[in-house]
């Protein structure tokens, strides 16, 4: 638990220095750049590249988080929750921030190990300046890819390299991530609505009994989930269902299987 609590408190320095990595990575000749308001007109291509790479890097740094976060296990946690919060019939209950908020945070635990192997592989040797940056982007890299690939399934993998027309590789380490990241995208939407369609299926017997109870007593105008839901809730405060959703998101990853 140390070493969670300790990986979330570095969280932030994680992201900047990924970031910074991811950016270097893209353009791998650029140095540093510095700033300066000039309004004058270009006299060449030499005084216009340089500002072509600064829009380039920054965009870059733009989408960086997206990309970060369809990487790790945020989105199949997000789908679940949602989906949790749709079966339940409590339409905004509990509403967006909280659901976002606790996606996050079972993100961070869930990736802990992931973040644990950056910060000694990575950050730590890249902030005392042992390596480089090609060298730390490749360490940072590494967990990540293997994170991925345990939880991409194998026909996915097929799917794109089928697409793409590319021979499969010998080993997963030559995987590439153009291919990768779309593969675990399609396998996490996949495992994602597999975890909501389970999820469902008590909520939707207790709506059907409950639809028949009315009809059999003439109340048809009433409509069932007004009579459905306190049900719902009181079954899932029962079974204590938040830690049994939670503990099952966290259990169909690999690595707490």
């Amino acid at each position: 638990m140390n070493k969670s609590y300790k990986s979330y408190s570095h969280l932030f320095t994680f992201i900047a220095i990924i970031l910074m990595l991811l950016s270097s990575y893209a353009f791998s000749e650029v140095k540093i750049p510095s700033l300066e308001l000039n309004l004058k007109e270009g006299d060449g291509v030499d005084t216009v590249v340089p500002a072509m790479k600064i829009i380039s890097v920054l965009t870059i740094l733009s989408i960086a988080p997206a990309i970060l976060l369809m990487m790790t296990s945020f989105t199949r946690i997000l789908i679940v929750l949602s989906f949790v919060r749709q079966a339940l019939g409590t339409q905004t209950m509990p509403p967006n921030q909280v659901i976002l908020g606790l996606s996050l945070f079972l993100t961070m635990f869930s990736m802990s190990p992931v973040w644990n192997a950056i910060e000694k592989n990575a950050v730590t040797p890249y902030m005392e300046k042992k390596i480089d940056q090609d060298v730390a982007l490749e360490q940072l890299l590494n967990p990540v890819r293997t994170f991925m690939l345990h939880e991409t399934r194998k026909d996915d993998l097929g799917l794109f390299y089928e697409v793409s027309k590319t021979s499969k590789p010998q080993v997963e380490a030559d995987v590439p991530m153009t291919i990768l990241m779309p593969a675990f995208m399609i396998s996490e939407l996949k495992t994602a609505f597999q975890i909501g369609f389970l999820i469902y299926v008590p909520f939707l017997v207790i709506d059907m009994v409950i639809s028949s109870i009315l009809m059999a007593m003439g109340m048809m105008m009433l409509p069932p989930t007004v009579v459905s839901l306190p049900f719902k809730l009181v079954l899932f405060v029962l079974v204590d269902g938040w830690s049994l959703i939670v503990s099952s998101i966290m259990k169909s990853f690999q690595i707490f299987s």
